[in-house]
């Protein structure tokens, strides 16, 4: 039996809590790998990362499941199957185009951060869909000073125009961070299922969804090595299979608020990940941004108030 640490939490849980931030904060190092991110001569097109990435990890995740004897809803219960399908869309195929795409210009570390700004989405919309999460002055206050850091985060590349290719790459990571507070809300209502096959469904879906990707691009116009190949792999495996299948883990085994606390350390990790294989720096425009989009988490879910369930 494991230590439990003053937090409330074992070594074991924060210990697995720390290998799914690496694994999802490595993504946007990886991504920025797949892509050679600023050498457009260079490496894998989006059409090709999103689907390889994608096809991987289904496969793997199909395994898991199987290995475990479990089996996807039946096709006729289409309740589950149309949050499964709003999951594989909002919660891989969109965000994770938008992303890719986004790291043909931007830094990693940068797009990471975005990721932090899900809660303040989460709440804006939670106030409106369920009558158990309305807004006090509290997380309004959160909320709006959220939305204060992205403007910061935002407003200094928009200050050379809408044209500028970091403004457009910041616009689409916007997109993919309310299309992940979207899928939060869709799994916030869903109706009780097994968490592996729930993700080897939505991770199935998209891949189908995905796959005619691959065909918009002709063979002999990408210019890639190994270690582009080798990116997708691991995307793949890591972010879209094997952390996948240890978020529904420790979902069921800790809670959801617990979870969220990767809203806070994965752009940490991914800005250290950055410097260490990229020498990626951000502005202090970023690091202000980064403190009140935090700062806006913490007030739209209580105060730190807010107890684990």
């Amino acid at each position: 039996m494991s230590a439990r640490l003053p937090t409330g939490r074992s070594a074991s849980d924060w210990t697995l809590f720390s290998v799914l931030t690496l694994f999802w904060a490595g993504a946007y190092a990886l991504t920025r790998v797949a892509v050679d991110k600023g050498n457009p001569e260079m490496g894998l097109p989006v059409a090709w990362v999103l689907p390889g990435r994608l096809v991987i990890g289904a496969v793997v995740l199909w395994i898991i499941m199987l290995a475990r004897g479990q089996r996807l809803p039946p096709l006729a219960d289409r309740r589950r199957w149309l949050v499964i399908v709003s999951m594989g869309l909002t919660g891989s195929v969109f965000p994770f185009f938008l992303i890719t795409t986004a790291q043909q210009t931007v830094n990693s570390s940068l797009a990471a951060l975005y990721t932090a700004a899900v809660p303040i989405f989460v709440a804006s919309g939670a106030t409106f869909l369920f009558h158990d999460e309305k807004m006090t002055r509290s997380s309004l206050l959160g909320v709006l000073i959220g939305f204060a850091g992205i403007v910061v985060l935002f407003g200094p590349d928009a200050m050379k125009g809408l044209g500028n290719a970091s403004v457009i790459a910041q616009i689409l990571l916007i997109l993919a961070t309310m299309n992940y507070a979207f899928s939060s809300l869709v799994a916030r209502g869903a109706p009780v299922m097994e968490a592996m096959p729930f993700a080897t469904g939505f991770v199935t879906v998209a891949a189908i969804v995905s796959l005619p990707l691959a065909f918009t691009v002709t063979p002999s116009e990408v210019n890639a090595d190994w270690s582009h190949w080798a990116a997708v792999l691991a995307l793949g495996i890591g972010p879209s299979a094997v952390a996948q299948a240890l978020y529904m883990f420790l979902i069921a085994r800790t809670s959801a608020t617990f979870l969220s606390l990767t809203g806070y350390s994965i752009p940490v990790v991914s800005a250290a990940l950055g410097w260490l294989f990229f020498r990626e720096t951000q502005s202090w425009q970023a690091l202000v941004a980064f403190v009140l989009i935090l700062g806006g988490v913490w007030l739209a879910r209580g105060g730190g108030g807010v107890k684990e369930g």
